[in-house]
């Protein structure tokens, strides 16, 4: 049986369904792959033949004079039967079905697909979807998602696998805006006629360009697989984990969209966190632990040290790392007195560090150096939380940032709080300098908690 790996690496692509029409999808896929760097062959598969931007159209797959390792299904479903067949003469290793109406549309759909798993189990062809954008290949410039840009399609670390077509398409759009958050590979998996969850998860975690692997799941196939799957992928890279359904209406809605079975949620947690999968329940909780693994080095324990400018933002933080098992530094001898230089009260040298009034004697570059450096001296110290007002400046941060792209030996998350038009400037200046930033500080605690989760489960 072919593999999903040669699929995703195909060299050439047919597309059923490919149309003169700029605005239909057929014509979209075209315009996309030509525009996106996809430097194979291309060829339009349409019984009127004719051609769109020097892309031949052939009345059947069989006609195409090259071989085509990758087919996508723009097409009714009742015709996809037939297509998967004229396919499997032709020698193609794998399709992508974007048709909706299958098994998630009633009795009807759900016959014409079980005749497609029939013919797939047949031919060893593989198969993403029905119901799906399908698939995106950064490498290569390959991608059967006809909403894709060139955000989307340039090279990220970010593996990511979604039961659901335009979770794939907008949500990779949205990351690809971002380069923290730009993928390697995208896998829409739709009804997973064929290839399922614990398909991707194997090949993305085999996959050396991804070093983070997300996923939105709405039900699991093979329980015993996936937990097979995800326990060995954590072993090399993080996996994390949405899953859509949760609630009784969720599982409703979940089932009418592709055809999803429930899964017992708290079984589920318990499975997810015997394997070491970091689950989420939101997307900016992914969105932000992906910055987290991307920018900063695993914790090595779960001692923290906050510097803030306010007490009541230390104690909402230390709320927030108590309730997820994380626990207050207590400073050496030695980093008390360098904290001396900078700060004069006593109480204040002590974790968390408070700068005010300091700050404004001193300088914010002086005291924040000053005190940065002695956290990244003591061994006690597993992570630092700078949290500071959005009001200095960008030049001002410039110091800060290049002590701690060279010095950090321990994660560093960064919160300033102030004027919204400054916060985005120094949200902007820090992630251009890959240092993570939060626009909260527990949202941070709650970042380095699940990293030390995945850091002890390595051990």
């Amino acid at each position: 049986m072919t593999s999903v790996k040669e699929v995703l690496e195909s060299k050439n692509i047919a597309i059923f369904g490919a149309s003169r029409n700029p605005l239909k999808p057929g014509a979209l896929l075209i315009a996309t792959l030509q525009e996106n760097g996809f430097k194979g062959r291309i060829a339009g598969i349409n019984p009127g033949g004719g051609s769109f931007q020097g892309v031949s159209f052939y009345q059947s797959i069989e006609d195409v004079p090259f071989e085509v390792g990758l087919v996508s299904m723009i097409i009714p479903p009742p015709a996809v039967p037939e297509a998967l067949r004229a396919c499997a003469r032709k020698g193609v290793k794998g399709v992508v079905i974007s048709s909706e109406g299958f098994s998630e549309s009633g009795d009807a759909g759900r016959a014409i697909q079980e005749e497609i798993k029939t013919i797939l189990r047949e031919t060893g062809i593989r198969a993403f979807g029905p119901n799906t954008l399908g698939i995106v290949n950064t490498e290569t410039g390959l991608t059967t998602s006809y909403f894709a840009n060139r955000n989307m399609l340039t090279p990220g670390s970010v593996g990511f696998a979604a039961q659901s077509g335009i979770f794939v398409g907008a949500l990779l759009m949205h990351m690809g805006a971002f380069p923290v958050y730009r993928i390697s590979k995208g896998l829409g998996l739709g009804n997973k006629v064929d290839v399922d969850e614990s398909d991707a998860l194997e090949y993305l975690a085999g996959d050396d360009q991804t070093k983070i692997i997300g996923m939105y799941l709405e039900d699991i196939r093979d329980g015993n697989r996936f937990f097979q799957a995800a326990r060995k992928a954590v072993r090399q890279k993080p996996v994390i984990l949405l899953k859509g359904g949760r609630s009784e209406v969720g599982g409703t809605a979940a089932a009418s969209h592709t055809a999803s079975m429930a899964v017992n949620d708290a079984v589920l947690d318990g499975i997810l966190r015997q394997a070491g999968v970091l689950r989420v329940k939101k997307i900016e909780e992914m969105l932000s632990m992906i910055m987290g693994f991307q920018w900063a080095p695993l914790p090595r324990g779960n001692r923290i040290a906050l510097v803030t400018f306010s007490g009541a933002q230390a104690i909402m933080s230390l709320d927030r790392a108590s309730e997820s098992g994380l626990e207050l530094a207590r400073f050496r001898p030695e980093t008390i007195d360098r904290l001396a230089t900078v700060i004069s009260t006593v109480p204040k040298r002590k974790n968390p560090v408070d700068t005010y009034p300091d700050m404004n004697i001193h300088g914010f570059e002086k005291t924040s150096l000053s005190i940065m450096e002695a956290l990244f001296d003591d061994k006690g110290v597993d992570g630092i939380f700078f949290i500071s007002f959005a009001a200095y400046g960008t030049d001002a941060l410039g110091p800060l940032a290049q002590m701690i792209r060279e010095k950090a030996n321990k994660p560093v998350f960064v919160s300033l709080l102030g004027d919204p038009g400054q916060e985005a400037l120094c949200r902007s200046f820090f992630m251009e300098q890959e240092i993570p930033y939060f626009d909260y500080p527990e949202t941070g605690i709650e970042v380095f908690a699940r990293m030390w989760q995945y850091a002890k489960h390595k051990m």
